[in-house]
């Protein structure tokens, strides 16, 4: 899906929506409307874009402290340098670089990567600090209260980011949790939500500190890069939405309004949730002739996604899984954790075959305009569809 105009909606933020227009299409692709739901509080930070620093797996997850710092507009800095101990201290005590995600992600919505001072707080403002900040007796890193330590303690940041890992790992199943969950269980916030938010540039500012860790899953009591899939989920949150090569790819030459990948797999394979997010659709996509006919094979030219599921994530990033066998397993409104399965693989609406038509959007915009290619965009969250390159 879906070659040709369709899904002309405007961006979620905008709050409107238009009418789906359907076009011929080619092999193995689909069309058809579908109706949005508005879900805006999963929008985030993640737009911005770390300058001279590389985002490849490297393997050793090496942290330098003291060295040069990436660029990028929206952290200086001493606010990466911060992120940077934050990471250190999570590889001496051996946490996971799931953990490292986390731990940056909370420190960004607490102090904005800064160790505050608290002029409630006697003696925070004499001890080294990068701002005040007013949030009961709250100082540091992560804004920890009176019962996590001294003052002095608290406001040292390898000490503050000691402390949250070791509440971390305290979570019964810290790891496979959703980022804003595993956080708010240590810092037991007003604003639980807050937390998702961050976790996109988050994960980039892990890949850019510590060699593309964010991009890696646990695999034998060791970190295998770019491996997420089957239920495993990277450090990023992401995960493939099922395995199989991808064959026909995202605005081909032959196929210039193809926005999408469609990647083969026998029919019944599960389909899970690349990321954490919100159903934002669930529900048969009209065929050409208006029909709702998705409980039956299609065939090149009917027109219509068939059976297929829209997920809106935090960074109003929006993924769509189309040509589901059956109705899906999700409804609208739901929350999905990375790797829970939202329906099977099958050949409903413009199809010539089994397989997953897989869709990435930015901006929350579910039209052909927010559309970009999936083959990049998994691959640098550690989730590589396979076969694509």
């Amino acid at each position: 899906m879906s070659d040709g105009k369709r899904l002309h909606r405007r961006p979620l933020r905008a709050g409107a929506l238009a009418a789906a227009l359907t076009a011929t299409l080619a092999l193995l692709c689909c069309t058809g409307g579908a109706g949005a739901f508005f879900l805006t509080e999963l929008g985030g930070d993640g737009g911005d874009q770390l300058r001279l620093a590389s985002q490849d797996c490297t393997g050793d997850f090496r942290v330098e402290i003291s060295g040069e710092m990436p660029r990028m507009s929206q952290y200086g800095e001493i606010q990466l340098r911060n992120a940077a101990r934050i990471i250190k201290v999570g590889q001496e005590m051996k946490v996971t670089p799931r953990g490292w995600v986390i731990a940056v992600a909370t420190a960004m919505q607490e102090s904005r990567l800064r160790n505050l001072a608290n002029p409630t707080v006697p003696g925070s403002q004499t001890r080294p600090n990068e701002g005040v900040g007013s949030d009961h007796d709250s100082v540091g890193l992560f804004q920890q209260r009176a019962s996590w330590g001294t003052v002095t303690q608290r406001m040292t940041p390898e000490y503050a980011a000691r402390k949250f890992y070791e509440k971390l790992l305290q979570v019964p199943g810290w790891e496979r949790m959703p980022l804003t969950r595993a956080a708010q269980a240590v810092q037991i916030s007003a604003f639980p939500d807050a937390y998702a938010k961050h976790e996109t540039l988050a994960s980039t500012i892990v890949n850019a500190l510590a060699g593309g860790a964010a991009r890696t899953v646990p695999v034998g009591g060791g970190q295998a890069c770019d491996a997420a899939a089957a239920g495993r989920i990277a450090a990023s949150g992401w995960t493939a939405p099922i395995p199989g090569g991808v064959g026909s790819g995202f605005r081909t030459a032959d196929r210039p309004a193809h926005n999408g990948v469609d990647i083969a797999a026998p029919k019944g394979t599960l389909i899970r949730a690349a990321a954490t997010g919100r159903v934002l659709v669930s529900r048969c996509d009209p065929d050409r002739a208006g029909r709702l006919s998705c409980d039956v094979d299609g065939w090149p030219d009917k027109g219509g996604c068939g059976w297929f599921v829209d997920i809106l994530h935090a960074g109003e990033i929006v993924t769509r899984y189309c040509h589901m066998v059956t109705k899906p397993r999700v409804r609208v409104g739901q929350t999905v954790e990375a790797g829970d399965v939202i329906g099977q693989v099958g050949s409903s609406g413009n199809s010539s075959g089994p397989h997953l038509h897989f869709e990435v959007h930015t901006d929350g915009d579910r039209s052909s305009r927010g559309a970009i290619d999936p083959v990049p965009f998994m691959r640098d969250r550690g989730a590589p569809l396979r076969g694509a390159e």
